[in-house]
């Protein structure tokens, strides 16, 4: 089967406006949830989500991966029917550890509720259970069609997701909230199940609807196909170390919640001055960092496919082509968003918190964002790095090197934090530090494999000379101009198209590199 590439710069523009779209949607959906259930409710919302959070990692980060990543390869030997049995068989191990940890919340939802010392978030535990199993039958289809290079299912997927949240999650919360506190937050919580089992639905009838077009894909591969255990291993040896991988940040997130508050008080602050800060750091701060880094999760769904079928055929001109435009795409993307939201932090924090923040945590909090938004471009590199060394079977070097990273980021955390007059802003620094440590290794080791010096003229000199010239336009408006929401917004159009004509003018990105995405590849 001789088919076309499907282009990464597609995958990425779809599943990047999408994510931003979802980001923005979280980042806002927050505002009248506390409206409708207050801040205790609020509270017993964000107790469940760690847990759930850790267990939906533990049980779908890394198979999706896998399965993405054997269906191209599949695919790309001209064996569709080796492909279609790595989806049965990843969907059966999926469902099964879905079903394992939704029974696993369930039963234990006392002891979870007594564990984060809210006993009335027991009934939200209740409700949330059944998302895990739903979102890993969900993750399995998603695998799929991202193997066949098509992200737009998945893009579709995640906005029924967020948009469900606002139509679903906030009315349930309002008639929960007339009951009580709790209930509210129960409430909010069986939203999130519905709306993830309304995608669900969506990527079934996709499926159902698309299948027989899958199934009359020739089968010219010769060899046999391979066996149930054997695609299993398969999965399971790829998808470990990613699993691992994407458990680190939520692991350190979750000793971050229990030590940045005790270092801040042993800095010398009292409980109740450390708890909001915190708040601030992790609830507003990581929210807004969050809305650009959609960008980079875009970026690196996109590549492991299009690597991956590459490396079937062992077609190293494909793999430095992809690896070298995926990379490139990372810096323009995070060099402007990590100035950007640096040198208009108060703007931005101002924009979405004002009416919310005394003035003192209005000033804190862009503080926390200003340093924050540098760990932009460095999450992002490291985010294409990890999914090009993926494509090309080396999942282990992004695992490592990400412990590394969050093993400084747990000390420094420790150190920083603790000091009198750094307190919480020694976490951005922490975090500046860990995704350092984790993208120098991994650069070093994808120039190693692609076979291809490191491009510091495309990937690193003329994105950055760009976001200069952005800097400075902004850094102007930003003297200039008053804080309110129309200026704001302004400030962002003007930087965008400046760094937009900057980019094409340094060479930093052209036309032709969305030409050259589309040639034709051998699948």
């Amino acid at each position: 089967m001789a088919k076309g590439t499907k282009s990464i710069v597609g995958g990425m523009t779809v599943l990047g406006l999408t994510g931003i779209i979802c980001k923005l949607v979280g980042v806002l959906f927050v505002i009248p949830l506390t409206w409708l259930i207050g801040a205790d409710g609020l509270g017993v919302y964000q107790a469940v989500f760690p847990t759930y959070n850790l267990l939906l990692t533990v049980s779908s980060a890394g198979l999706p991966v896998a399965i993405s990543r054997m269906v191209s390869h599949y695919l790309a030997k001209d064996d569709p029917r080796g492909a279609k049995r790595v989806f049965r068989s990843a969907l059966w191990l999926l469902a099964a550890l879905g079903l394992v940890c939704t029974l696993f919340i369930l039963v234990g939802s006392g002891m979870l509720a007594q564990r984060v010392s809210m006993p009335e978030s027991r009934s939200g535990f209740i409700v949330i259970a059944p998302c895990v199993l739903i979102v890993c039958v969900l993750s399995a289809f998603r695998g799929f069609m991202q193997g066949q290079q098509n992200m737009a299912p998945t893009a579709a997927s995640q906005l029924i997701e967020q948009v469900g949240k606002v139509f679903v999650s906030l009315p349930l919360a309002y008639i929960g909230s007339r009951a009580g506190i709790a209930e509210g937050a129960a409430g909010a919580l069986l939203g999130t199940t519905i709306v993830e089992a309304l995608a669900l639905l969506y990527m079934v009838i996709l499926y159902y609807r698309r299948r027989g077009a899958f199934d009359a894909l020739p089968q010219l591969s010769a060899e046999p196909s391979p066996a149930v255990s054997s695609v299993t291993t398969q999965l399971m040896k790829i998808s470990i170390p990613i699993t691992i991988s994407a458990c680190i940040v939520p692991l350190a997130q979750f000793v971050d919640s229990a030590m940045l508050v005790d270092r801040m008080v042993h800095s010398g602050m009292t409980i109740t001055e450390a708890r909001p800060l915190y708040g601030l750091f992790t609830g507003m701060v990581i929210r807004l960092i969050n809305i650009p880094t959609a960008l980079a999760l875009a970026v690196s769904m996109s590549l492991v496919p299009a690597i991956s079928s590459a490396k079937a055929t062992e077609n190293y001109d494909v793999i430095r082509r992809q690896s070298d435009l995926g990379l490139r795409f990372a810096f323009l993307i995070g060099f402007p968003c990590s100035i950007g939201m640096s040198l208009l932090s108060r703007q931005i924090i101002s924009f979405f918190y004002a009416s919310t923040l005394t003035a003192e945590h209005l000033q804190i909090s862009s503080e926390l964002l200003s340093m924050s938004a540098l760990t932009v471009v460095l999450f992002t590199v490291v985010q294409a790095t990890t999914s090009i060394l993926q494509g090309l079977g080396k999942q282990r070097i992004p695992m490592y090197t990400l412990i590394a990273g969050v093993g400084c980021k747990i000390l420094l955390n420790y150190i920083l934090v603790g000091i009198p007059g750094v307190g919480i802003h020694g976490g951005p620094i922490a975090s500046i530090v860990c995704y350092s440590v984790s993208m120098i290794p991994n650069l070093y080791f994808v120039v190693r494999y692609i076979k291809k010096p490191f491009n510091w003229m495309g990937w690193v000199i003329r994105p950055a000379a760009a976001t200069a010239c952005m800097g400075v336009v902004v850094a102007i408006l930003r003297t200039l101009l008053p804080i309110n929401h129309f200026t704001t917004i302004l400030e962002i159009a003007v930087g965008v198209a400046v760094y937009v004509a900057a980019a094409l003018a340094l060479k930093a990105v052209s036309l032709s590199d969305f030409a050259s995405l589309r040639r034709k590849g051998r699948r």
